[in-house]
């Protein structure tokens, strides 16, 4: 019998995993039709995990959206979830949703501790931003109830799991700064990038069935629309670099919506008017021929758990500007140029080197590639499962 307890609150958790496999529950609600970062890190755990420790039993969360298995190994049960990840029967009391009796160990890996676990739990926060920089993440009315909602559940999360995962140092330094209480249980698990992600040929007739006119050249611009991905300064930048160059656009592709007020009325402004072309969600393989094809990434975020797109667009073989700080330098690792997202002409002039430099482009591409095959979704999966063997016997 193994004994958890929280060191910040009375609760005790007590566990026998004697005579049988231990049990771990995956919450994988993110995992669905829509991008989503997290969905792809749940995605990509959940992929490996099973291979890795067939002594272990995983009960993997499922959304409705989500109608395929999540995964055919044997050693994996999975229960379709009808309350959302970010709903508040998660945030108040997940038993009310979902019967985890008999689980030892809960992984939620979406930022939020669920409320009313029994059993000692490990929550992934891939960025505090909700705590930092609430203003970044949604300025909108709704907005405010996500910023109680997302609030609540992080630091339930650094007060009560027995241990914390992130993605990136830059998200640990963040974490432990806001809580230095937790410092001895944030570990990194550094995300990866998938192996399709991969260098493919150029198809113009391809890239116009998506929204690139034949033959155009582009700088791509890749996330969701959060004031935090810094697209008005990415519009700038570009309108800066290019504005007086009519052979080049710039290729905005919104993860959650094509555009909004604000950016449409900045393309007008810079007077880039059917040279900037905002696509909505895209599939991985049209996503894939967007990186493959383009010029440059630009990825001027503020602040960032990780930046997928950086990874990606580097394993496709893609040229990345990205900002100077958070989590960007880390993930480039030296393969990219880095700029101060707040300085818009350090931004432009870093595009105008990698367009008008073809040896510079060279380098980077080559230098992407190698960095992009040393982020491992597989050592991922491996880290954290590490950690699941840790929790269960005790030694966290």
């Amino acid at each position: 019998m193994q004994e958890f307890r929280d060191e910040t609150t009375p609760f005790r958790f007590s566990f026998s995993v004697t005579g049988r496999a231990a049990r771990i529950a995956i919450d994988c609600r993110y995992v669905g039709p829509r991008p989503s970062g997290i969905g792809e890190v749940v995605a990509s755990l959940i992929e490996h995990l099973p291979g890795l420790a067939p002594d272990l039993q995983f009960t993997l969360l499922r959304a409705p959206a989500r109608t395929e298995p999540l995964s055919h190994a044997p050693n994996v049960r999975e229960i379709v979830v009808r309350s959302p990840a970010n709903g508040p029967i998660t945030l108040m009391h997940l038993p009310l949703a979902v019967d985890l009796s008999g689980i030892d160990l809960f992984h939620a890996p979406a930022n939020i501790l669920p409320g009313g676990l029994r059993m000692p739990s490990i929550t992934t926060v891939h960025d505090v931003m909700w705590l930092t920089h609430p203003h970044w993440c949604n300025p909108r009315p709704w907005g405010r109830i996500e910023r109680l909602f997302y609030g609540h559940g992080i630091r339930r999360a650094l007060s009560r799991s027995a241990a914390i995962t992130t993605v990136s140092e830059a998200s640990r330094a963040a974490i432990t700064a806001l809580a230095p209480e937790a410092a001895g249980r944030v570990l990194v698990t550094p995300s990866g990038v998938a192996e399709d992600f991969r260098p493919v040929a150029r198809d113009p007739a391809a890239l116009a069935a998506l929204g690139v006119p034949a033959g155009r050249r582009y700088v791509l611009v890749v996330g969701q629309g959060a004031p935090y991905k810094n697209h008005e300064g990415a519009l700038r930048a570009f309108a800066q670099a290019f504005g007086g160059d009519g052979t080049i656009d710039l290729v905005l592709v919104r993860r959650r919506e094509a555009s909004g007020a604000p950016i449409t009325r900045l393309i007008s402004a810079c007077g880039l008017a059917g040279r900037v072309h905002c696509l909505g969600p895209m599939d991985r393989d049209a996503l894939i021929r967007l990186y493959a094809g383009a010029e440059v990434l630009l990825h001027p975020s503020f602040i960032e758990g990780f930046g997928n797109p950086v990874a990606e667009a580097m394993a496709c073989g893609c040229p990345v500007v990205t900002s100077d700080r958070s989590a960007m330098p880390e993930v480039a690792g030296g393969a990219a140029l880095l700029a101060d997202p707040y300085d818009t002409a350090a931004l432009a002039a870093a595009l105008r080197r990698v367009v008008d430099d073809p040896a510079l482009s060279a380098d980077l591409r080559e230098r992407g590639l190698k960095r992009a095959a040393a982020l491992d979704w597989r050592e991922f999966a491996a880290a954290n499962l590490e950690l699941y063997r840790r929790v269960l016997a005790g030694t966290v």
